[in-house]
């Protein structure tokens, strides 16, 4: 259920949704201490603290469920929920990734304060239907959260995230000062002494992302990897100067449950804002599986792009993250309109 605090800690963008039941049980392995420096980057971002937390150097769960079998099903339809629902029915239903008691995380692509019909964000049938099929597997908690360019109340407001989570009984969280952390990413090039939105992901026992599928004018695409690049705090454009490293380092810090990406029309052009209907093209395509590369790779393919177009997804592969050919891996396909 969506809930909304009391006072706390000051916002980052405004007040915000609950979040303690989710975030603070537990401190969760693979953080240790230390590592104190400069924090330059995050004091020049207006979302950072008056004060200087100490940093941490972390090393990230993982939150990946193996399959004996088929890791990747892509599904044709125009309804998003159903087409949703029948994707993660053909891996075996979402029991075999959510256990009764845990603590699942969304994250959505919702960088923009956009309204569902552009695409350029997650649209919110689509996450609906990834909390209610979390919490009918026996998930404790979801919790939906991201860190939005815009201000983040105004964002899940207009892009109907907020209202879709309430229904489907999640909990959103708006990103507050205290949820972020400067980390330096073990084995990480880039993300050194940076904010992280640490705190829903140190809270959650399972991870899932949802993404559409975007054109982009820097990285050639934007589909389930670059998704994880809104956890990020900072004047976080910099690293455009690099995004195909910077979604290495993002891909080898976060391994989730699962990647949803959402092709029932995908931003052809002038992405990853877009800005009108004529940007979209109808796919009526919606993928999930285990395996990100794989995922992106046939979301790619909803693009008419390929795979040397969009470097990061060459360099994830060759750094094991996993399989640039999706028969390989497993492809389930349900082509039914």
């Amino acid at each position: 259920m969506s809930r909304t605090s009391g006072p706390r800690e000051p916002p980052v963008n405004g007040e915000r949704l609950g979040r303690r039941d989710f975030l603070l049980r537990s401190a969760k392995a693979g953080i240790a201490a230390g590592v104190a420096g400069t924090l330059a980057a995050w004091l020049h971002d207006p979302q950072g603290p008056d004060g200087r937390p100490e940093s941490r150097a972390m090393a990230l769960p993982d939150w990946r469920v193996r399959l004996d079998g088929p890791q990747v099903a892509m599904v044709t339809g125009r309804a998003r929920a159903e087409a949703v629902a029948r994707a993660v029915a053909m891996l075996g239903g979402m029991g075999r990734f959510v256990r009764a008691g845990d603590r699942v995380l969304v994250k959505p692509n919702l960088a923009f304060a956009s309204p569902p019909s552009l695409g350029a964000t997650a649209h919110p049938d689509t996450v609906a239907e990834v909390v209610r099929l979390c919490l009918a597997a026996g998930a404790a908690s979801v919790v939906v959260t991201d860190n939005p360019i815009a201000d983040p109340r105004g964002a899940f407001e207009v892009t109907g995230l907020a209202e879709a989570v309430r229904r489907a009984g999640g909990t959103l969280l708006v990103p507050a000062r205290s949820d972020f952390q400067i980390v330096s990413v073990v084995g990480s090039t880039h993300l050194v002494e940076w904010p992280l939105l640490a705190a829903p992901l140190l809270g959650a026992t399972r991870v899932i992302g949802v993404a559409p599928v975007k054109s982009h004018h820097r990285a050639g695409a934007s589909l389930g990897l670059k998704n994880w690049y809104g956890l990020l705090g900072g004047a976080r454009a910099m690293f455009h100067q690099d995004v195909h490293g910077l979604v290495l380092d993002l891909a080898l810090a976060i391994r989730p449950t699962l990647t949803v990406l959402d092709g029932t029309e995908a931003m052809v052009t002038n992405g990853p804002t877009g800005g009108s209907l004529s940007d979209l093209k109808p796919t009526r395509t919606m993928i999930v599986g285990t395996d990100p590369v794989a995922v992106d790779v046939l979301g790619l393919a909803l693009l008419e792009r390929q795979v040397a177009d969009v470097p990061y997804l060459r360099l994830a592969a060759e750094a094991g993250v996993g399989s640039l050919d999706p028969q390989a891996v497993g492809l389930l396909t349900d082509r039914r309109a």
